[in-house]
């Protein structure tokens, strides 16, 4: 597949694609054919991204975009498979873990065990699959408040990630960052973050760096990408258009994902949204943009080949909407009564990996005693991360302002190492700080 070339169109997950969105919303602005917005299975005709950037000249920005791709060049194989056991087996592994993890979450916060807001990723799964799963170690990945999955992903440990959602030592955080903040430095997970947005600009910085040591500091191996994640209520807020113009400005090799799950919170996207086909806002920045069905792993690991393929050469960002749907509320605390149960049931009924467990199947690529395997072995994991997590201690006092000040000891914790807020001076305002 390429983002400058004629595309073809395939369905390999026989799925029922109507949209909840294609049914009550006319598609905006197509410069090429008339097309429903989501699910859509009409071809949309690339446009040379060398082209684009000569009509910008002119201040007109051509549209790159596809709804459902397969590689132009690559070779047909007799079969016409997408993906080889092996890398279906890792595809299914990986979104298996997400799921299990996830409803292990639910139990979990129900039982008093993690605290606070936990956002689930029930659904979603193909997105962070398709996309990290093509990554390398030294590629970073920059997540949202729903960020357990992103990290597991990307090779953080089950035990680590839950033992952080307990709020202890044994976490990837220590306990100190809780379900919205997963970071491993280990394995490049800058972050969740609580707060939408403010991560998209951190991702930016991580494929400046990435650009700076390749061609400044003459690092010819460093090739690192930076795949940011968020969703689509983010897409109208600042740093957002502020990080796809530096990012295009500079080339950077960073690929943004919109996990767009048609709500923002209570919010319908449609209502929110003036135009709202986000990818169209990755051409206006000059930069292809592509929405692809984020229910289908293999239509999201094509356009990830691609995405990052191009980041990893250094031609650039990617802006890439998967329109994909959470199977739970915003987060754990929320009833889900505004969502259309009818809307839920349909998107239910194209379960990603319910899906992929078909296509391995059909195909021939595994069997279902394989799969079963899988499943078995990754209830143990989760199974055992929950035990760990258990049974690993809580954080001492002392830990309270670690990784908060620069210098913890020069302001919060005095020399002697007890807290400066415990001298009855403090409180009177004699003491020194």
């Amino acid at each position: 597949m390429s983002f400058t070339s004629t595309t073809k169109f395939v369905q390999p997950l026989h799925l029922n694609t109507t949209s909840a969105r294609s049914n009550d919303h006319k598609p905006f602005l197509d410069p090429f054919k008339p097309t429903s917005f989501l699910g859509s299975t009409n071809k949309l005709r690339f446009t040379s991204l060398a082209k684009s950037h000569q009509a910008n000249l002119h201040r007109r920005s051509a549209v790159v975009a596809v709804s459902e791709v397969v590689k132009e060049k690559k070779p047909k194989s007799s079969t016409n498979l997408l993906i080889t056991k092996d890398e279906g087996l890792v595809l299914y592994e990986d979104m298996i873990l997400g799921r299990a993890f996830e409803d292990m979450c639910a139990q979990m916060y129900y039982r008093g065990k993690m605290f606070g807001f936990v956002h689930l990723y029930n659904g979603q799964e193909a997105v962070s699959t398709g996309f990290i799963k093509l990554l390398k170690k030294e590629d970073s990945v920059v997540s949202t408040y729903r960020d357990h999955v992103h990290a597991l992903s990307k090779g953080v440990p089950a035990r680590a990630v839950m033992s952080e959602l307990f709020g202890k030592t044994t976490g990837c955080c220590r306990g100190q960052g809780g379900s919205m903040h997963m970071f491993s430095k280990e394995h490049n997970v800058l972050g969740g973050f609580a707060f939408i947005g403010e991560g998209i600009p951190v991702a930016t910085g991580a494929a400046f760096t990435s650009k700076y040591r390749r061609e400044v500091l003459q690092e010819a191996d460093c090739d690192h990408v930076t795949v940011a994640f968020f969703g689509d209520g983010t897409c109208n807020n600042g740093q957002f258009f502020e990080c796809l113009n530096m990012a295009a400005l500079w080339k950077l090799p960073i690929v943004f994902v919109v996990e767009n799950n048609l709500w923002a919170i209570g919010m319908s996207h449609l209502r929110a949204a003036s135009d709202p086909e986000i990818w169209k806002k990755g051409p206006a920045f000059g930069m292809p943009g592509v929405h692809v069905d984020g229910m289908d792993v293999l239509k999201v690991r094509d356009v990830a080949k691609e995405a990052v393929g191009r980041a990893r050469r250094g031609e650039g960002p990617t802006l890439v909407e998967c329109e994909t749907y959470r199977f739970r509320g915003h987060s754990l605390a929320d009833p889900d009564e505004l969502r259309d149960p009818a809307e839920k049931a349909r998107y239910a009924a194209r379960d990603p990996v319910t899906a992929l467990k078909k296509y391995m199947i059909e195909n021939n690529l595994s069997s279902e005693a394989e799969l079963k395997a899988i499943e078995k072995k990754i209830d143990e994991v989760v199974e055992e991360a929950v035990e760990f997590a258990d049974e690993s201690p809580h954080p001492g006092r002392s830990q309270l302002l670690e990784n908060v000040f620069a210098d913890p000891k020069g302001f919060g914790i005095g020399p002697d190492g007890r807290y400066r807020c415990e001298d009855p001076k403090f409180t009177e305002g004699t003491a020194h700080v």
